[in-house]
């Protein structure tokens, strides 16, 4: 049995492919209850590495534990507490997208016939899916193929959530209404594991982040750890430079001085001292504040700094 604190934990997965190691020896944790933000450009293993949790391929070696249990040989107890909407959904064209649901439900023997009707006109709710009900899925738009993939996941109560590009063909509200079902479901206890190539999104949506480059796992962690905790950057506009500097190597900074004698003092915000705090003392000790200035690193600085490449939109 897995750790009671991570919904999916593995240990030095690998999956070959020919003789290119597609995914190379990660060790992913994902604690239970978090939302889980995975990210990496076009090609590094995410998508593979998806496919390797919920035991759609198998793995070449190393291991896999999805809600404490190993994967896939326990896949039948596992995959019913698993809601997944991995490379976009695929529906029947002619069919409205309620009775698909109904069909997806009824294929599964676990699902309780009774309560089909209500549980599929609740989650096509959840999705914002009721007055299209009744629609041919052919005539939806992506976005509304999004939702309808998002609302078979949630037709039963689910442990964890997989989502791969959930807000892909989303306008603005339908990525606003993901991102609070997202909370809600959060909220409630399921883990929610999210690939998604919007930095923005996870930002605002994620407790934890990882991150692939090349196959391999090369940041992971809460999402204050991987923006970089601790390394915000404090630039002090004042026609004083020397005695500015002076205040923040007395608060175990190590300040850089403009090259003349006026402009910005700059200097690494050492953890525990706030900024209010800073000012303070910069005023406290006669220095002339014109200008206070917190840089804080940002999610995309620090994916630049870990994949050695910009974020590629289409990841």
């Amino acid at each position: 049995m897995g750790e009671a604190a991570h919904a999916v934990l593995t240990h030095g997965l690998t999956k070959r492919f020919g003789s290119r190691n597609a995914v190379d020896g990660i060790d992913l944790a994902v604690p239970t209850g978090s939302v889980f933000g995975f990210l990496g450009p076009n090609g590094s293993g995410k998508t593979t590495t998806i496919r390797l949790l919920l035991g759609l391929i198998g793995a070449t070696s190393g291991s896999v534990e999805v809600l404490g249990e190993p994967m896939p040989d326990r896949w039948a107890s596992v995959l019913p507490r698993v809601g997944a909407l991995v490379e976009g959904p695929g529906f029947a064209p002619y069919l409205s997208g309620a009775a698909n649901l109904r069909r997806l439900d009824a294929a599964d023997r676990r699902a309780d016939g009774r309560t089909r009707s209500s549980r599929i006109a609740d989650a096509l709710d959840r999705v914002g899916l009721s007055a299209a009900a009744g629609k041919k899925v052919k005539a939806y738009s992506l976005g509304m193929k999004q939702r309808l993939g998002l609302a078979n996941a949630l037709l039963r109560p689910r442990e964890l959530l997989v989502l791969d590009e959930p807000t892909n063909g989303l306008d603005p509200q339908g990525t606003r209404e993901v991102r609070s079902l997202v909370r809600t479901l959060a909220g409630d206890g399921t883990t929610v594991f999210v690939s998604s190539h919007l930095l923005a999104e996870i930002e605002q949506l994620c407790s934890h982040v990882g991150v692939m480059r090349a196959g391999r796992i090369v940041g992971q962690g809460t999402l204050d750890e991987l923006r970089g905790h601790g390394t915000a950057t404090v630039r002090v506009t004042t026609p004083d430079p020397g005695a500015a500097a002076r205040v923040l190597a007395d608060r175990g900074m190590a300040p850089a001085l403009p090259d003349g004698p006026t402009g910005d003092v700059r200097g690494v915000l050492p953890d525990g001292l706030s900024p209010d705090a800073l000012v303070a003392a910069l005023v406290g000790a006669g220095v002339r504040v014109r200008g206070f200035t917190v840089d804080e690193p940002s999610l995309e600085d620090r994916f630049v700094a870990l994949t050695g490449e910009g974020f590629d939109v289409e990841g």
